[in-house]
């Protein structure tokens, strides 16, 4: 069950992240792809090229039935989601930048109380905003709120909240529960590159 979490909670990220860089690329394309046919339909003209002008004016028109609103409203969303689900992969893979060096320097007892106290201290945070936020969503689905640009329901925007903030609960309590048994935290190398170590181990077998 912990591995299937695992993976849908990679898979959400990089769908969204995926997804948001398609439509940040596709809605720069419209932006100036519209200005720029446009621009030059005119400068054809002016020079007497008709029949490019006739072109690139069409493409302007197919350009211009775009309608890419709401593309700008869609990457904040997904950005957001992205944020709070990779808040919670941070935990779970201790890429979150952390000042341990007075804990560092404590004996080997007092390192463990004051680790456990901040983990769970994490935990109870996130679980309460969880909580508020779960709250605050059920508040905002009896409204009927819906966005500007989307129109999407807004109670599915701030779901993000509650469902990123008791994931990054759950990841507190797991990353607990782990550091008891074993005395160990979760811990990311900046140099080390996510399957590199496969491909050197393939290279390395004769």
């Amino acid at each position: 069950m912990a591995k299937v979490l695992d993976r849908l909670e990679e898979l959400i990220i990089c769908f969204l992240i995926a997804a948001a860089t398609a439509v940040i690329f596709i809605a720069v394309l419209h932006r100036y792809g519209t200005g720029l046919s446009i621009a030059l339909a005119k400068a054809a003209a002016a020079r007497g090229f008709t029949g490019i002008a006739e072109l690139l004016s069409g493409v302007f028109a197919w350009l211009a039935a775009w309608d890419l609103s709401w593309a700008q409203e869609l990457c904040i969303y997904m950005f957001v989601w992205m944020a709070k689900f990779g808040a919670a992969y941070g935990v779970r893979t201790g890429i979150h930048v952390g000042v341990d060096v007075l804990v560092n320097v404590l004996g080997d007892v007092n390192r463990r109380r004051v680790v456990v106290f901040g983990l769970l201290a994490g935990a109870l945070f996130t679980g309460v905003v969880g909580w508020l936020g779960a709250n605050f969503v059920y508040r905002i689905y009896a409204t009927g709120q819906r966005s500007m640009d989307l129109e999407a329901p807004m109670w599915i925007v701030y779901l993000a909240v509650p469902l990123g903030s008791f994931l990054m609960c759950f990841r507190f309590l797991q990353a607990t529960a782990t550091f008891v048994r074993t005395g160990a935290l979760a811990h990311h190398d900046p140099g080390q590159v996510a399957g590199l170590e496969n491909v050197q181990s393939g290279q390395a077998r004769p």
